[in-house]
């Protein structure tokens, strides 16, 4: 394992994108010492280029060769027929040597636990981890890395980090590109909207689309009257900017944050080139204790290779994460258009500041409106005459215009200049002697952390007694030296020549290059698991894979499904209880409700189970923690979390705690289910899943956790840190109506936790009353309603509604349960859908 020429010890990895083989050797090229990518299948970017298996293999040999690691994402979440092509997957991939795998799907992190113990595991982004605790569960999960939120700000990490230290987990961090407005792997908006899951690398980006902010009364189910628009000048609400701690980067290669990574797999190679660079330039000189600032022209470099408007985002404590106004790149300012000439096709474009376009360059000609906004395409190079130029653009312009270079040939040019120049080469010392006139070559290659690699090559070259003109040690040391076009650079050369002898120099190259050949040929051996270990892992996935063929253990036989209830006040509480609910879960705005909750809930025969928000920071811990022990007294009898670091808080605050697992726990497989056992009572399945996958899913799980399923209510699609009611409207949210109405005016419900942050769910409501025939004959153990900002009357009323048509289920009573569908869809927001369950995710 060849130490990377780049990285110097105490400062971050610095981790580059490879969306294909052409970005892959940009990014090696620039500097990067390691990169991330996918191959066809289980990589959160479907729509990238992405490697074959046969590019993969190259990929990881070519970057091994240059001193360079390789992660390979296998981020989506996975049902459970994918389970075994999972696991072999997994094996191929250790096969082949990469240096680690993300994961998001705990299932999978298990799999490769037990069938692949060798294979480093990185825990992705979209395992929303944000806290302590869920540093010390993914060590204990074997994970060796976590790739943390990117909500979470430079003092977080730094308290977190003290965690990882104590673990031996390393910590990543996003440095540049593109940020999500939700947290990630808690966002269904793509997934509700068209069917296409950002969960399996398939999001379509609603966020970056325009939306209005709506508001108005509610009725007594919790539904609008009469919406009205919140007056805004920006359109694209949900739109982030993309992220660039680069001024800032000396303050994060301080902290202990082991890799700093750049977003962009969906990106040019040239983009890549030219973010890697200016990045590995600027950590290279802070390493090197030189006085660093950040540079304007890298800074300009950075924009014009893409940007959205640049924010130094959450990790620096920035307020400035969104860009509302428009969704795209926006280049740089080059000007205004003080004038057009119809018959010319030109604009006279006044210079903003003493950036001149060229030729090739792109430009973009915008009003208030993006849907209006005008490309063009530099022709020669124009000239300025006092601070003015003129443009040549196809189509009419109007006065006041902003015009933007979104494309610079001079910058491209210079990232083909990074991608052409030499590589970085491997250094290696060589000792040769002679033995009976044969060389014999040894190599000694560094190994990063590790005893260098020693390489014998023992040649077939007979080297003759010289009859006239014996070669000289240092003729012969010049064609051993040689090692232009391979990964090699001679460091020290020692020969042991006897003298006197002769061969052509064509022979000496040629022992030469099969020398080298055999170097690198070790090298990569080296970074590759032997045979024996790799026989090892296939008995193991084979041996998981049977294991799951034949664990489809019965579930309990279908009895009468228990309805449970998430409310958002004590009137929720009380009336989900009084009509029937067996579990209430209450997200109260604030503690106070709850033990008076649990003692309404308790006269109504239910128990209260206090829902923690999706994202739980210090802060909420901290206080909410030592309240479990006095509330378990006064009766609250479970607590539900959407994470297992949470899990692992409220048992050690309080074990006599039940724990229920949220949707954001993203059960999708019965090996997640078997991760969950252990700490958790009841889970709720993923709402992405398909019946059939249901039914898979309850048949793998076996009895434990028991299995709810969401049947009625509008999703939670999304949370976010961004406080988008105040921000839009000026105003803090009170206790109206809030919605988002997209382009075909479907209306998406918003509301807020008690520390603020913003959900937003379906603009349709999910209702399975019809379905529960088949989901009682699944074998799952409860069904939920979400009546969280409904109002008291929709809570008892859907208890009550879905109780009926458990009763109707229970007698094979079709007839009702079509007249209860009804009466659901009248007391329903936006309408009714069966969601997947019924049609399933866009593959």
């Amino acid at each position: 394992m060849p130490h990377n020429h780049h990285q110097v010890s105490g400062s971050p990895e610095l981790l580059a994108p490879a969306g294909s083989p052409e970005a892959l050797a940009a990014a090696v090229a620039a500097g990067a010492d390691a990169v991330y990518l996918a191959g066809r299948r289980f990589g959160a970017r479907h729509y990238a280029a992405n490697f074959s298996d046969e590019e993969l293999r190259a990929a990881v040999d070519y970057a091994h060769l240059r001193g360079v690691r390789v992660y390979v994402t296998v981020n989506t979440l996975v049902r459970d027929d994918e389970l075994a092509d999972v696991a072999r997957y997994l094996l191929w991939l250790y096969e082949t040597g990469v240096d680690a795998v993300l994961v998001q799907d705990a299932g999978v992190a298990s799999l490769a636990r037990e069938a692949v113990p060798d294979l480093l595991l990185h825990a992705s982004t979209q395992m929303t981890v944000h806290n302590r605790e869920g540093v010390g569960r993914a060590a204990r999960e074997g994970f060796s890395r976590v790739v943390l939120a990117r909500e979470l700000t430079l003092a977080e990490i730094e308290g977190i980090g003290e965690e990882a230290a104590a673990r031996g987990i390393g910590i990543e961090v996003f440095a540049h590109g593109a940020l999500c407005y939700c947290y990630s792997g808690q966002c269904l908006l793509s997934s509700v909207i068209g069917g296409r899951s950002g969960n399996r690398g398939m999001c379509a980006q609603p966020c970056r689309k325009p939306y209005r902010l709506v508001t108005g009364e509610k009725d007594g189910y919790g539904r609008p009257k009469e919406l009205c628009e919140v007056p805004a000048e920006d359109h694209y609400l949900l739109s982030t900017r993309d992220l660039a701690v680069y001024p800032h980067l000396d303050r994060l290669a301080r902290t202990p944050v082991a890799s700093l990574k750049i977003e962009g797999r969906m990106r040019s190679p040239e983009y890549v080139a030219t973010v890697t660079s200016i990045y590995r330039r600027a950590l290279d000189a802070i390493a090197a204790g030189n006085p660093w600032s950040p540079s304007k022209e890298e800074m300009r470099d950075l924009a014009l290779a893409f940007n959205r408007e640049f924010t130094e985002g959450y990790i620096l404590g920035a307020r400035d994460i969104m860009a509302r106004d428009r969704p795209g790149n926006r280049g740089i300012l080059l000007g205004t258009v003080t004038g057009y000439d119809p018959r010319r096709g030109e604009a006279a474009v006044r210079l903003a500041g003493d950036l001149l376009p060229r030729s090739g360059d792109g430009l973009a000609f915008c009003t208030d409106d993006p849907e209006e906004d005008t490309g063009a395409v530099v022709r020669g190079t124009p000239t300025a005459r006092s601070g003015t130029v003129r443009l040549s653009v196809p189509a009419q312009v109007r006065e006041g215009a902003r015009v933007f270079l979104t494309k610079s040939a001079d910058l491209e040019e210079r990232a083909k200049r990074i991608m052409t120049k030499p590589l970085p080469q491997i250094p290696i010392d060589i000792s040769a002697a002679w033995e009976d006139g044969v060389p014999c070559l040894e190599a000694t290659v560094p190994v990063d952390g590790g005893e260098p690699l020693l390489v014998r090559y023992r040649s077939d070259l007979v080297m003759e007694p010289a009859r006239s003109r014996p070669l000289a040690a240092e003729q012969i040391a010049e064609q051993f030296g040689k090692t232009g076009g391979t990964p090699f650079m001679v460091r020290r050369m020692d020969l042991r020549y006897p003298g006197g002898l002769f061969a052509p120099a064509s022979e000496l190259n040629r022992v030469r290059r099969t020398f080298l050949e055999r170097v690198g040929e070790a090298v990569l051996a080296a970074r590759r698991p032997g045979q024996d270990a790799v026989d090892a892992a296939r008995e193991r996935v084979e041996a998981a894979i049977a294991g799951m063929e034949c664990s489809t253990e019965q579930r309990r036989a279908p009895r009468p499904l228990p309805v449970s209830v998430y409310a958002g006040t004590l009137d929720e509480a009380a009336a989900a209880a009084r009509s029937g609910a067996r579990t209430v879960y209450l997200e109260p705005p604030a503690t106070g409700i709850l033990a008076e909750a649990a003692a309404v809930c308790r006269e109504g025969g239910a128990d209260l189970v206090w829902k923690w928000p999706s994202i739980t920071r210090r802060g909420f811990l901290d206080a909410a923690a030592p309240l479990l022990p006095s509330l378990y007294d006064a009766g609250v009898r479970g607590v539900m979390v959407s994470g297992m670091g949470v899990a692992d808080a409220v048992r050690q605050a309080e074990p006599r705690m039940a724990l229920y697992g949220a949707a954001g726990l993203n059960l999708w497989n019965h090996r997640t289910a078997r991760e969950l056992a252990p700490l958790f009572l009841r889970c709720t399945a993923s709402p992405e899943l398909p019946a059939a996958d249901l039914a898979r899913l309850a048949e793998a799980a076996g009895e434990a956790p028991e299995l709810e399923v969401l049947v009625q209510g509008n999703i939670e699609a999304l949370v976010t840190e961004d406080r988008l009611v105040a921000a839009v409207s000026g105003k803090e949210p009170g206790d109206r109506f809030l919605g988002l109405a997209d382009q075909r005016n479907r209306v998406f419900p918003l509301r807020h936790d008690g520390e603020g942050r913003t959900y937003i769910a379906n603009a349709v409501e999910t209702c399975l009353v019809d379905r529960l025939p088949r989901i009682a004959g699944m074998g799952i153990d409860a069904v939920a309603i979400d009546a969280r900002g409904r109002g008291p009357h929709y809570a008892g009323e859907m208890a009550r509604l879905y109780r009926e048509g458990i009763d109707a289920a229970g007698r094979g009573d079709s007839r009702t349960l079509a007249a209860l569908k009804e009466e659901v869809k009248r007391r329903a927001l936006g309408g009714i859908t069966g969601g997947h369950f019924v049609r399933g995710l866009e593959e």
